[in-house]
Protein backbone atom coordinates (compact mmCIF):
# COMPACT_ATOMS: atom_id res chain seq x y z
CA UNK A 1 0.00 0.00 0.00
CA UNK A 2 2.80 2.40 0.83
CA UNK A 3 4.50 1.78 -2.52
CA UNK A 4 1.32 2.63 -4.42
CA UNK A 5 1.02 5.90 -2.53
CA UNK A 6 4.64 6.76 -3.34
CA UNK A 7 4.01 6.08 -7.02
CA UNK A 8 0.95 8.34 -7.04
CA UNK A 9 2.87 11.10 -5.31
CA UNK A 10 5.73 10.76 -7.80
CA UNK A 11 3.28 10.98 -10.72
CA UNK A 12 1.62 14.04 -9.20
CA UNK A 13 4.97 15.77 -8.69
CA UNK A 14 5.96 14.83 -12.24
CA UNK A 15 2.74 16.38 -13.59
CA UNK A 16 3.30 19.51 -11.50
CA UNK A 17 6.85 19.92 -12.76
CA UNK A 18 5.78 19.36 -16.36
CA UNK A 19 3.00 21.94 -15.93
CA UNK A 20 5.42 24.50 -14.52
CA UNK A 21 7.81 23.86 -17.41
CA UNK A 22 4.95 24.25 -19.89
CA UNK A 23 3.90 27.52 -18.24
CA UNK A 24 7.46 28.85 -18.39
CA UNK A 25 7.89 27.84 -22.02
CA UNK A 26 4.52 29.38 -22.90
CA UNK A 27 5.51 32.67 -21.28
CA UNK A 28 8.82 32.63 -23.16
CA UNK A 29 7.00 32.00 -26.46
CA UNK A 30 4.57 34.85 -25.67
CA UNK A 31 7.53 37.16 -25.10
CA UNK A 32 9.21 36.01 -28.32
CA UNK A 33 6.13 36.40 -30.51
CA UNK A 34 4.13 39.20 -28.85
CA UNK A 35 6.20 40.81 -26.12
CA UNK A 36 8.29 43.06 -28.34
CA UNK A 37 5.38 44.67 -30.25
CA UNK A 38 3.67 47.20 -27.98
CA UNK A 39 2.70 50.04 -30.34
CA UNK A 40 -0.58 50.44 -32.15
CA UNK A 41 -0.51 51.21 -35.87
CA UNK A 42 -2.25 54.47 -36.86
CA UNK A 43 -3.64 54.42 -40.39
CA UNK A 44 -4.13 57.40 -42.72
CA UNK A 45 -7.84 57.62 -41.86
CA UNK A 46 -7.06 57.85 -38.13
CA UNK A 47 -8.05 54.31 -37.18
CA UNK A 48 -5.73 52.21 -35.10
CA UNK A 49 -4.95 48.50 -35.10
CA UNK A 50 -2.67 46.28 -33.12
CA UNK A 51 -0.48 46.09 -31.29
CA UNK A 52 -0.14 42.56 -32.68
CA UNK A 53 -0.32 41.45 -36.27
CA UNK A 54 -2.19 38.28 -37.19
CA UNK A 55 1.04 36.49 -38.14
CA UNK A 56 2.40 37.00 -34.62
CA UNK A 57 -0.61 35.39 -32.95
CA UNK A 58 -0.66 32.56 -35.51
CA UNK A 59 3.06 32.01 -34.89
CA UNK A 60 2.46 31.80 -31.14
CA UNK A 61 -0.37 29.29 -31.54
CA UNK A 62 1.62 27.12 -33.95
CA UNK A 63 4.67 27.26 -31.67
CA UNK A 64 2.55 26.07 -28.74
CA UNK A 65 1.39 23.01 -30.68
CA UNK A 66 4.84 21.45 -30.44
CA UNK A 67 5.22 21.35 -26.64
CA UNK A 68 1.55 20.44 -26.07
CA UNK A 69 1.70 17.52 -28.50
CA UNK A 70 5.07 16.39 -27.12
CA UNK A 71 3.89 16.49 -23.50
CA UNK A 72 0.57 14.77 -24.20
CA UNK A 73 2.29 12.04 -26.21
CA UNK A 74 4.38 11.41 -23.09
CA UNK A 75 1.26 11.24 -20.91
CA UNK A 76 1.52 14.66 -19.31
CA UNK A 77 -1.98 15.71 -20.33
CA UNK A 78 -2.82 17.71 -17.20
CA UNK A 79 0.56 19.44 -17.16
CA UNK A 80 0.28 20.36 -20.83
CA UNK A 81 -3.25 21.77 -20.67
CA UNK A 82 -2.96 23.60 -17.36
CA UNK A 83 0.63 24.74 -17.98
CA UNK A 84 -0.21 26.37 -21.30
CA UNK A 85 -3.35 27.92 -19.82
CA UNK A 86 -1.46 29.38 -16.86
CA UNK A 87 1.41 30.57 -19.06
CA UNK A 88 -0.90 32.38 -21.47
CA UNK A 89 -3.00 33.88 -18.69
CA UNK A 90 -0.05 35.18 -16.68
CA UNK A 91 1.64 36.55 -19.80
CA UNK A 92 -1.49 38.35 -20.99
CA UNK A 93 -2.07 39.80 -17.53
CA UNK A 94 1.52 41.04 -17.28
CA UNK A 95 1.53 42.40 -20.82
CA UNK A 96 -1.84 44.15 -20.70
CA UNK A 97 -2.24 45.25 -17.07
CA UNK A 98 -1.09 48.80 -17.82
CA UNK A 99 -4.19 49.38 -19.96
CA UNK A 100 -5.92 52.51 -18.69
CA UNK A 101 -9.40 51.42 -19.83
CA UNK A 102 -9.49 48.48 -17.44
CA UNK A 103 -10.77 46.20 -20.18
CA UNK A 104 -7.60 44.14 -20.06
CA UNK A 105 -9.33 41.92 -17.49
CA UNK A 106 -11.88 40.86 -20.10
CA UNK A 107 -9.10 40.12 -22.56
CA UNK A 108 -7.13 38.13 -20.01
CA UNK A 109 -10.25 36.12 -19.17
CA UNK A 110 -10.82 35.35 -22.84
CA UNK A 111 -7.18 34.32 -23.26
CA UNK A 112 -7.55 32.01 -20.27
CA UNK A 113 -10.71 30.36 -21.61
CA UNK A 114 -9.34 30.15 -25.15
CA UNK A 115 -5.98 28.79 -24.00
CA UNK A 116 -7.66 26.11 -21.92
CA UNK A 117 -10.12 25.14 -24.66
CA UNK A 118 -7.49 25.13 -27.40
CA UNK A 119 -4.92 23.12 -25.47
CA UNK A 120 -7.61 20.68 -24.26
CA UNK A 121 -8.80 20.07 -27.83
CA UNK A 122 -5.24 19.52 -29.06
CA UNK A 123 -4.57 17.20 -26.11
CA UNK A 124 -7.72 15.20 -26.84
CA UNK A 125 -6.76 14.84 -30.51
CA UNK A 126 -3.25 13.67 -29.60
CA UNK A 127 -4.69 11.14 -27.14
CA UNK A 128 -7.04 9.83 -29.85
CA UNK A 129 -4.30 9.35 -32.43
CA UNK A 130 -1.74 7.98 -29.97
CA UNK A 131 -1.42 4.21 -30.04
CA UNK A 132 -3.75 2.84 -27.40
CA UNK A 133 -5.92 5.98 -27.62
CA UNK A 134 -6.32 6.26 -23.86
CA UNK A 135 -5.48 9.24 -21.68
CA UNK A 136 -3.21 8.59 -18.74
CA UNK A 137 -3.11 11.75 -16.67
CA UNK A 138 -1.12 10.46 -13.76
CA UNK A 139 -3.26 12.24 -11.18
Amino acid sequence: MERGMEQRQAKTVHQLVSGLLAAGLTSALWAAWLGWDQKRDVHADGTTTGPYEAWQVIGLVLSLLVPVCWMVARRHVVGAVLGVTVGLTVSAFYDWSDDASGLYGVGVGLVMVGGFAGSAVVAALVVLVRPGGRAVTGV
